[in-house]
């Protein structure tokens, strides 16, 4: 990769760490339901200037569905309900245990010897995590934060079927896509008007925020690093994504003052190490055909 591509892929992985806390300082305003819809209306504004991708409605719809509107609903709501913000950067990239699963189910892509290592490692970190619930956020809200991977996994797997189209035109449609039935889940959820109260009442800091989110977080940050997968193999640009964790985590600790325990810090450590290890351990194989 070139200087100015590592640069690139090492701004998007600070950009998206720093939303947690953008994330989480919107949330102070606005309920999930709302904060979320803004993220994609605000990010799908660029529809209205460029054209719908070659991309058939129910894919479209199907992709929006997981990668977006499920990832990031889950996550607000978790992160509303108590789940620190450093350990739902952590959560959140534990993504790549669920999508290499799924892609053998899917695809019949057989992992490794070393992404079956990286797997178990990242497993029993997420067990270690497991045994720090319910002393400062609920099971719960832990449950509904887990729903954040396995969304993301999904929505990874289904956006290989959207080939050879442009990367900002796809994810523009696709937060349009997320945003539309977003806005009817607020106005039932939270109904117009507190939801229009909301709105009204925001600080600076909260504007600020859900613009962070929506424009640079959500958008921009989502078009370079498609460019980047489009220029380059996934193997050179996806190990970047280990950095999310670590920015979310340390700017967390310095905006609202979090702090790990021995066993929640020792299992976020260990998730990490084992999604280093299956990103850096090479491509699955697939199952051989049965004549």
């Amino acid at each position: 990769m070139k200087p100015a591509d590592i640069f690139l892929a090492t701004l998007v992985a600070v950009i998206w760490g720093l939303a947690f806390v953008a994330s989480r300082l919107a949330l102070d305003e606005l309920p999930p339901t709302l904060m979320t819809t803004m993220r994609f209306a605000i990010a799908a504004v660029p529809c209205l200037f460029v054209r719908k991708p070659d991309v058939s409605w129910p894919l479209l719809i199907a992709i929006s569905a997981t990668l977006f509107l499920g990832q990031f609903l889950a996550q607000a709501f978790g992160i509303a309900h108590g789940v620190p913000v450093g350990l739902a950067s952590v959560i959140v990239q534990s993504q790549a245990l669920f999508t290499i699963a799924f892609a053998v189910i899917a695809f019949g892509e057989v992992p490794t010897r070393m992404q079956t290592v990286g797997i178990a490692v990242a497993a029993v970190g997420l067990l270690m995590i497991c045994g720090t619930v319910g002393y400062d956020f609920s099971v719960g809200a832990f449950a509904v934060l887990m729903i954040c991977p396995v969304s993301f996994a999904v929505g990874n797997l289904l956006l290989r079927r959207a080939r050879d189209v442009p990367m900002f035109d796809l994810f523009a449609w696709l937060c349009l896509a997320s945003a539309v039935p977003l806005l009817a889940l607020t106005l039932i959820v939270d109904g117009p008007q507190p939801a229009r109260h909301a709105l009204l009442n925001m600080s600076p800091t909260g504007v600020i925020s859900i613009l962070v989110i929506g424009a640079v977080s959500t958008s921009v940050a989502y078009w370079l690093w498609g460019r980047l997968l489009r220029d380059h193999t996934a193997a050179q640009v996806v190990p970047f994504a280990l950095l999310v964790p670590f920015v979310g985590a340390a700017a967390s600790s310095m905006v609202f003052g979090e702090r790990f325990g021995p066993l929640r810090l020792a299992g976020m450590i260990v998730v990490i190490v084992g999604i280093a290890i299956m990103l850096l351990s090479g491509r699955s194989r697939s199952v051989p055909k049965i004549a």
